[in-house]
């Protein structure tokens, strides 16, 4: 019995041992003992996460690959969860434990995925994995690079981010049309901003929602004063400005917001 690969969950099955047991071993096995991996389809990642000295755990939405991994792996028994990742509740799975997240994550909902980690970042302390390459190196992208924006300044707030490795089309069936990337996130110790959460987000979408004006045209829906707008910050780009940055200018926002009540 195999699993055929549905491309309206975003299937690509990694047939590459070498390549299937290397992404198993970017996780450093610090700091939990639980390991969520995400879209495990037939477990050609999975048998190698169950050597490790963690709890491996999957989630796997496709009911064929779930009904393949509990024939084929039945010491996995009821760690196999047959659900949505973006959906489940993540503290019912996992009692408050830590865990890392690792997987050969679908196209479609790559950049969700990642997102949903953010939210639940007090649980995960690591998380990497495979994405379609352009997206890794987005999450991964250092200020003034094209591929700099949104997903990079939300990330990197929280994690350290590391792009690894790069894997051809060729290692999957079927094969995806472009190349994928293997890369790493490492939570910072404060798993807090020292602003509001919400308003650092719509800034930075903001900022970004007009990547190629300066931050004074692109944050021109914030109603900010003059006297604020007159910061350096102002003259520069989105992607010239740093997650600190970002930070700062929030923080800025803020203050402004509660002198002009």
């Amino acid at each position: 019995m195999s699993v055929r690969a549905k491309k309206h969950l975003g299937q690509h099955f990694l047939t590459d041992e070498s390549i299937a047991e290397q992404i198993a071993d970017i996780l450093s096995e610090k700091g939990y003992e639980n390991v969520l991996e995400i879209g495990p389809g037939m477990g050609m990642m999975t048998k190698y996460l169950l050597q490790k000295k963690y709890t491996t755990h999957v989630i796997e939405i496709d009911d064929e690959s779930v009904e393949y991994l509990q024939a084929h792996y039945l010491h996995l028994g009821p760690r196999i969860y047959g659900k949505d990742f973006l959906k489940i509740d993540l503290n019912d799975v996992f009692k408050d434990q830590q865990f890392a997240i690792i997987g050969n994550f679908p196209y479609n909902i790559s950049s969700q995925i990642v997102f949903r980690t953010i939210d639940f970042r007090a649980l995960i302390p690591e998380f990497g994995g495979m994405f379609q390459k352009e997206v890794a190196q987005r999450i991964c992208a250092a200020p003034g690079s094209k591929t700099y924006g949104i997903i990079s300044v939300l990330t990197q707030a929280y994690y350290d981010t590391e792009y690894l490795f790069t894997v051809p089309p060729t290692v999957f069936n079927p094969p995806p049309k472009v190349d994928s990337g293997v890369m790493i996130m490492k939570r910072k110790k404060d798993l807090f901003l020292p602003v509001s959460d919400k308003l650092f987000k719509q800034v930075v979408k903001t900022a970004f929602g007009q990547r190629r004006k300066m931050m004074r045209s692109s944050l021109k829906s914030l109603n900010l004063s003059d006297e604020l707008r007159a910061q350096d910050i102002f003259n520069k780009r989105p992607e010239q400005v740093s997650v600190e940055g970002f930070i700062e200018l929030t923080a800025l926002i803020e203050k402004d917001g509660i002198s002009n009540q």
